[in-house]
């Protein structure tokens, strides 16, 4: 392994033209565009190619084409029957951890890398790279955007056009830009879904 590319999951700058690392990124990129270009009823090629793609993928996952990935996935590690619309962007310059069960709804954004303020580093192309670490059974809205270093807890709902700047803790809903905590999943949840729109009691007893 190359220094440059040990240094793409440690969190120091480094300067991200590295042929190497560029070549080896561009053979994730090609099974990707092969995931983009398969058909609705090829279901069991798009989950074959995500098993090859990713690093970690878990039982009953679904990604509705088209999906963007940096490295096509190969520093993604998703739990089982995790769910991504249409549009999901992965920056997956380093590791992106979603839990089981999470949803991610269209034109959601993870990523991991950043580049330094100061312009003269940004000239040389220099990088630093942060997982993020998505929990069990969260709801990301659409458009949503996490970015590098965050963790989001367990349960949590992240509301569509937020811009997570910080960690969000477990079972609460978060909105805005920056993101922030509104309120705690409450007894309320238990009884409505919407509104005032109850949930049918047949579902609260399965």
């Amino acid at each position: 392994m190359s220094e440059t590319k040990e240094m793409l999951h440690s969190g120091e700058l480094y300067c991200c033209d590295d042929d190497n690392l560029m070549n080896e990124q561009l053979l994730c990129l090609e099974k990707l565009y092969d995931f983009n270009a398969t058909r609705p009823l090829e279901q069991e090629k798009r989950s074959q190619l995500l098993k090859e793609m990713f690093a970690e993928i878990g039982e009953g996952c679904y990604i509705e084409p088209p999906f963007h990935a940096n490295w096509g996935g190969r520093h993604v590690h998703f739990g089982k029957n995790v769910y991504a619309n249409f549009n999901l962007t992965l920056v997956d310059d380093t590791h992106i951890y979603v839990g089981d069960c999470t949803m991610l709804a269209p034109n959601v954004t993870v990523a991991t890398a950043g580049h330094p303020i100061l312009p003269s580093l940004r000239e040389k192309v220099f990088q630093f790279n942060m997982p993020v670490h998505i929990g069990r059974n969260c709801w990301i809205g659409a458009g949503a955007l996490i970015l590098p270093g965050v963790t989001i807890g367990d349960n949590t709902v992240i509301g569509a056009g937020s811009v997570v700047t910080k960690d969000i803790p477990a079972n609460v809903v978060a909105v805005g830009n920056p993101c922030r905590v509104v309120r705690e999943i409450s007894e309320h949840d238990k009884e409505f879904y919407y509104g005032e729109r109850r949930i049918p009691e047949k579902l609260l007893s399965e």
